[in-house]
């Protein structure tokens, strides 16, 4: 038998709720035996607008949940147990408490009402010997005290006795519900804060214990951290959607100084990392590598694989099928562009023999070496990584990334697809004029390990196609010309032109 559960959250990152709960069930193999009866809304949304509001993309999600109002800080949903609501308050990043929900509506009339049904009473009268407290709190509004005080006294039927407000048994929740007013800093103070909507009753069940992880993994206090590693909500919010947990084995292509491999390894799994520059890697400090230091620190050191300087675009993986999920955040250009490697000048060709120096040592085993590289231009890099991950992923696994849009221009066929691989998430973090989406993909079934991803430098090859020939000969000649050009091509270049369009 299902019982309602309402679910209280951090007032971000709205479309990234379901995708997280979904990921988290199927973790957990309770996917099948939850719903979200409540919010919803009324009026029937297209697909597109139904991804940006909810951040679901797969047709079945969207028939279970693609109503739900994401906009408001509460959430009913149905659980057939009391541990899986405490699952879901343990690892879902975005979730304040979860409570064991008695009573929902408009007045607090019917609130009363249905707390005193004989179904109601069947859950609340085995807890009124316990101690207890009583909280009353409200969204988007500040209760007087005086009033808390009477909505308490208005319950005092139920003859809950023992009081106890430092550690109490049992805690009971009151929150009212109001809309969220924009204006309100430019009110006065007794005008109010917004509209009221209803009122929610109920049972703590647990505290976010997975929110408190944001505070823990913070960047600024990590034993060795760079200027693009990855935000720690971000970073356990992406954990998620891999689905990471003990027995699976994660991989960061772009690991740089390794954020998205402690999250993963923090809830279990184990972590291998590469990057082009390994510089990013091993820090400074020559007597231990920079990432090893801040997986001590978090106590996942024994789950970090290893960590190999490589360019993915030139792995040295020799079978697919060995991840259960590739996590990375990608450079994109904001504070440092992606590379690969080849000579960045047209024309000039890499040396076939390894270069000498002076002293007789080889080039590249210097600890400063750095290969040459070239830029990898971001709409590559994607469409490249979705078919690494159908190569080196297992039946299910899932790649989980960061795309840079840009907002006026972004459209739902930006996301690259490849046959094989089905895309299950893209939720938006909204900066303006540009946002980064998190895009997950997920493997369908077998298959054939030949489909190796094929890494063409599309975006280079147009480049030395319009250095040495002629615009005529390269119109009638450009593969590069496709049905639809990304929003994110040129990703870097639009970022520091400040997003104008031509003739701005």
């Amino acid at each position: 038998m299902t019982r309602r559960y309402l679910v209280t959250y951090s007032p971000v990152h709205p479309s990234f709720r379901i995708p997280e709960i979904i990921s988290i069930s199927q973790s957990y193999g309770f996917q099948d035996t939850w719903s979200i009866p409540y919010p919803r809304i009324a009026n029937e949304d297209d697909a597109e607008t139904v991804t940006a509001r909810t951040g679901l993309t797969y047709e079945d999600d969207i028939q279970k949940h693609g109503s739900v109002d994401t906009s408001r800080p509460f959430m009913v949903i149905t659980l057939e147990k009391e541990e899986h609501a405490k699952v879901l308050a343990e690892r879902c990043i975005l979730i304040k408490s979860i409570h064991e929900l008695w009573a929902i509506g408009p007045t607090y009339a019917e609130i009363h009402e249905q707390v005193k049904s004989s179904e109601m009473q069947s859950l609340w009268k085995p807890h009124q010997e316990r101690s207890f407290k009583f909280i009353v709190t409200a969204a988007n509004h500040t209760i007087p005290f005086k009033r808390q005080a009477d909505v308490m006294k208005g319950f005092d039927y139920m003859k809950f006795l023992n009081i106890n407000v430092k550690n109490p048994e049992v805690t009971l929740n009151v929150y009212e519900e109001y809309v969220y007013d924009y204006e309100k800093t430019k009110k006065r103070k007794t005008e109010g804060d917004g509209e009221f909507i209803q009122v929610y009753f109920g049972r703590l069940i647990a505290e976010g214990t997975a929110r408190k992880l944001i505070t823990a993994f913070d960047v600024k206090k990590r034993a060795y951290y760079g200027n693009t590693s990855m935000e720690a909500e971000m970073s356990l919010l992406m954990a998620n959607q891999a689905k990471a947990a003990p027995g699976k084995f994660v991989y960061d292509p772009f690991a740089g100084t390794g954020s998205m491999l402690y999250t993963s390894a923090h809830f279990g799994a184990m972590v291998f990392g590469s990057d082009i520059d390994g510089r990013q890697m091993r820090g400074k400090d020559e007597t231990s590598l920079g990432v090893l230091r801040s997986a001590a620190q978090y106590g996942v050191q024994q789950r970090v694989v290893g960590c190999c300087t490589f360019d993915v675009t030139h792995h040295p993986f020799r079978r697919g099928g060995l991840f259960d999920a590739i996590v990375t955040d990608p450079p994109y250009g904001v504070r440092a562009g992606a590379k690969r490697l080849g000579s960045g000048r047209v024309g000039k060709e890499l040396r076939t023999e390894p270069q000498v120096l002076e002293d007789g040592v080889l080039a590249h085993l210097k600890p400063t070496y750095r290969p040459p590289t070239r830029p990898y231009e971001i709409s590559d890099l994607a469409k490249d990584l979705i078919e690494l991950g159908r190569w080196l992923l297992r039946p299910g696994g899932r790649v989980v990334y960061f795309l840079p849009t840009v907002s006026d221009e972004y459209q739902e066929v930006d996301i690259p697809t490849c046959e094989g691989m089905r895309l299950v998430g893209n939720s938006l973090q909204d900066f303006g004029k540009w946002g980064r989406r998190l895009i997950t993909m997920e493997k369908v079934g077998d298959v054939e390990v030949e489909l190796q991803p094929r890494f063409e430098d599309r975006a280079w090859q147009k480049r030395v196609r319009e250095t040495t020939m002629k615009k005529e000969e390269d119109n009638s000649r450009d593969d590069m010309i496709d049905e639809h050009v990304p929003a994110h091509r040129d990703f870097r270049v639009k970022y520091f032109q400040s997003f104008r369009k031509e003739g701005e």
